[in-house]
């Protein structure tokens, strides 16, 4: 459900003001302790930030695609990790449940995910199963009424924080494909559910991810989204391109924070006497990057409109993502050029942003990944 323009208009300003007043101040904090303070993510929970896509029936705001991604631009302007901690709940964490849960599962899970009294965290990637995810081992077996999962699963973000799971097992060992896999729902605490230590990562800190590990984890048959098997990768596979859309709109987000730290120090730099703004090569750069900045936001919208009118958005969210994630790469890229020898110092927010934004390009799909599903789709199209 959309919000009246504006009750949305005040919510954003409202957001705006707390990552510029609350967040940017904190950034180097963050990066260097690689944690976010409690206190935040009390504001956070405060804020209704853990529910933003989450219907309001539970408890959420119920934003719409076009909506949530506008939301996105404003979350984008700060550090990542600040995203990534309600990213889970309002994305990957509680979408399969939105989508596909059944009713009970909605009502038991969906307003602690909106109030930020758990997080929700999403196990597709394993050790050996990263964009063929349709060849993922951990196995679902059947016993009694109850089901017995084993399996790793590798890189999950907000894992060591996480209270909730949804989980891709397969469920007919026979069926090698996407159509043996089920989706769980699987809460943390339960015995043989483990966690490797945290990953050590070139950025996003304070965004924390680790292994998760499933040693004869048993549970309810209920636990199963939607109540049917077989339907794991199809759920996977609608949270992911929603999930995309969104990640493309942090993109445009970093990338506007990257550029106005771009015109700032151009503008405050002097050689040769004058403010290095002045010459045209910087000109270049900066007209490059709001250029390609403009293109991506453009193409979010699209896609988010889009798909808020029921319209197949495969193709646009594989697009928006990968323009959108590469884009924001080049940007940071000019950033540090643009502030020269500074940028490579960790004392200019660029550098610290520079290593934050090479991830955009990986999860959630690859940028090899998009261009395999665009030309799938255009091929599909063309066949009528």
């Amino acid at each position: 459900m959309a919000l009246d323009q504006e009750t949305f208009d005040q919510l954003v300003q409202t957001v705006r003001r707390f990552i510029r007043e609350r967040l940017v101040p904190l950034e180097r904090q963050v990066d260097e302790t690689d944690r976010i303070p409690d206190e935040i993510v009390e504001e956070m929970k405060e804020l209704g930030l853990f529910g933003l896509s989450i219907p309001q029936e539970y408890g959420g705001i119920g934003l719409n695609v076009t909506e949530e991604v506008k939301l996105a631009f404003e979350l984008g302007y700060t550090s990542p990790a600040f995203r990534s901690i309600i990213g889970t709940n309002n994305g990957i964490g509680s979408q399969g449940i939105v989508n596909d849960g059944t009713p009970e599962q909605k009502a038991k899970y969906l307003p602690k995910l909106a109030s930020g009294e758990i997080i929700g965290s999403f196990c597709l990637t394993e050790p050996d199963v990263g964009s063929d995810a349709a060849s993922l081992r951990t196995s679902a077996r059947m016993d009694g009424n109850e089901y017995v999962i084993n399996g790793t699963k590798r890189y999950i973000t907000n894992a060591p924080h996480a209270g909730v799971f949804t989980v891709m097992a397969r469920t007919d060992p026979d069926n090698k494909g996407a159509g043996g896999i089920s989706a769980f729902v699987v809460e943390n605490g339960l015995p043989g559910l483990k966690f490797g230590k945290a990953d050590k990562k070139m950025g996003q800190k304070g965004a924390h991810v680790c292994d998760v590990i499933f040693e004869d984890v048993r549970v309810p048959a209920d636990s199963i989204i939607g109540g049917k098997e077989g339907m794991g990768f199809k759920t996977a596979m609608k949270v992911l391109d929603r999930g995309r859309i969104n990640i493309a709109a942090a993109c445009v987000g970093v990338a506007q924070r990257l550029i106005e730290e771009s015109v700032r120090y151009a503008t405050e730099r002097k050689q040769f006497g004058q403010a290095i703004a002045n010459y045209q090569l910087i000109q270049a750069m900066l007209a490059d990057s709001q250029t390609e900045c403009y293109a991506a936001k453009m193409m979010v919208l699209d896609a988010a409109e889009k798909r808020d009118r029921g319209e197949n958005t495969i193709q646009e969210a594989a697009c928006a993502k990968y323009y959108a994630s590469e884009m924001v790469g080049r940007v940071a890229d000019r950033a540090v050029q643009i502030h020269g020898g500074a940028g490579y110092l960790a004392e200019y927010n660029v550098e610290r942003f520079y290593r934050d934004v090479r991830l955009f390009r990986i999860y959630e799909g690859t940028s090899q990944i998009q261009q395999l599903i665009i030309a799938r789709e255009m091929l599909k199209r063309f066949a009528g």
